[in-house]
């Protein structure tokens, strides 16, 4: 998750604000006063760190204005970082020095990390302390990337992110093509795209459908033909198993052979993704996967948006992911309780807002039965479906040599770019993850 997130923040600006004590945004006029912590009115005062541009930079100033209008316990002061990674390094320091900030927002990776490490909170005791909390209301795919194996809480998701399919509905129409049919299998959005490049053929460069090229794109079609990268255990690489190698391989033949699936590949940064959208934009292709983030690029007047297809007679499995925040365990203790209450506002509030106007997953399922929402969906249908999807989808497997993904990532780029057969690739592959794997798990 993320794809969108980073392009968002690759063609922006950002404000950067390096330390604590630093000017923040969000409008709010507090300042600290000689304890550090109390603001206006004896509310307490806490440091949010983030890294955020663009709209969702906007967004988050404007909820953090929101939260602190809405109530007098508690004054956020964000602190804009520069990316996520930044907001990472520069926590790594302040936990050296002492001086950290309450809370902070970042990928759920990070999250996972700091909680191994003990620089973040477990929440748990805070969650059972609040009555209005209910944890779940809380999407389980996203939730399952900020608890441990024992299922203790140490991070909150704030808003989300899955691939969905996207379609010319002008041309569905024109060639009679029924949208529920054809994303019921890839088999059968193979069967339109025969369809659709036959009916467009004097279109140049024309493709009947456009998956998103590199590894998630496929990875999703695996996983929705009963596949996994590695075993349940964790210790054995599975994704050369026949079910793995047929997706690919399948993938691999629509694309290279009979051509009537294309993909972009390389160029400068995320060009790939955009020279995608613009294709069908444009009516060079009939559909794509993208992000759910996409929808602010995309014109709905021609486009609609469904649910990712399975692959033979399997279920859609795609996969889902959060942008997480979290309590750093060494703030004092006073400012971890206002931090919990700002963070349950942006898992609930905030989460609903961030949807309505960057096109991100909400994580709480109430979110449909907002009136906001209910009406926001009136008139934008298509954001409804990343969150039926984020409802049916499963959790990144996250790779703890990070060479597992990296081996696999080079043989899907044989596979879609260099037409390698799946079978080849993928056995050569697994041998260097296996490797990785092996020594990974003799060091633990």
């Amino acid at each position: 998750m993320r794809k969108k997130m980073a392009m968002l923040l690759a063609m922006v600006t950002l404000v950067t604000t390096a330390g604590c004590g630093g000017s923040g945004e969000g409008g709010n006029s507090s300042a600290k006063t000689d304890n550090g912590n109390e603001g206006t009115n004896g509310a307490v005062e806490i440091e949010f760190w983030y890294g955020l541009g663009g709209i969702l930079g906007e967004t988050m100033e404007e909820t953090i204005a929101e939260f602190n209008a809405s109530q007098d316990e508690v004054v956020v002061k964000g602190v804009v970082q520069s990316s996520y990674d930044e907001t990472s390094k520069m926590l790594q320091a302040a936990v050296a020095s002492g001086e950290v900030p309450a809370c902070y927002l970042g990928t759920h990776q990070t999250a996972t990390t700091f909680a191994e490490k003990g620089v973040v909170e477990y929440l748990d005791d805070y969650i059972a302390a609040d009555p209005d909390f209910d944890k779940d209301d809380i999407i389980d795919a996203f939730l399952d990337y900020c608890r441990d194996d024992e299922g203790h809480v140490y991070s909150l998701p704030a808003w989300g992110t899955t691939q969905v399919v996207y379609y010319r509905k002008d041309m569905f129409e024109e060639v009679g093509l029924d949208p529920d049919e054809v994303f019921a299998t890839w088999q059968n959005v193979a069967d339109a795209a025969r369809k659709l490049q036959e009916h467009y053929s004097d279109v140049d460069d024309f493709f009947g459908f456009e998956p998103m090229s590199g590894m998630d794109c496929l990875m999703d079609m695996a996983y929705s033909n009963g596949a996994s990268i590695v075993s349940e255990d964790g210790k054995t690489v599975t994704f050369n198993s026949d079910k793995f190698v047929e997706a690919l391989e399948t993938a691999r033949q629509w694309i290279n052979e009979e051509k009537i699936m294309g993909i972009h590949f390389g160029g400068d940064g995320w060009e790939y993704w955009y020279k995608t959208i613009d294709d069908v934009m444009q009516g060079r292709a009939g559909g794509y996967v993208g992000s759910s983030g996409d929808q602010g690029d995309l014109d709905f007047d021609i486009i609609a948006a469904h649910v990712q297809p399975g692959f033979n007679d399997h279920e859609p499995n795609p996969y889902v992911d959060p942008i997480a925040m979290a309590i750093v365990k060494k703030a004092p203790e006073e400012e971890k309780q206002a931090a919990f209450k700002w963070l349950t506002y942006l898992n609930t509030v905030g989460t609903k807002e961030f949807s309505m106007k960057t096109g991100y997953v909400p994580v709480r399922s109430s979110v449909k039965e907002d009136e906001e929402y209910k009406a926001y969906l009136e008139e934008n249908p298509q954001a409804l479906i990343p969150i039926e999807q984020a409802e049916i989808g499963r959790k990144k497997w996250v790779d703890p040599t990070g060479k597992v993904e990296q081996a696999l990532s080079d043989a899907c780029d044989l596979i879609e770019i260099e037409n390698v057969p799946a079978k080849e690739a993928l056995d050569e592959a697994a041998e260097i993850a296996q490797q990785a794997l092996d020594e990974y798990w003799a060091a633990q």
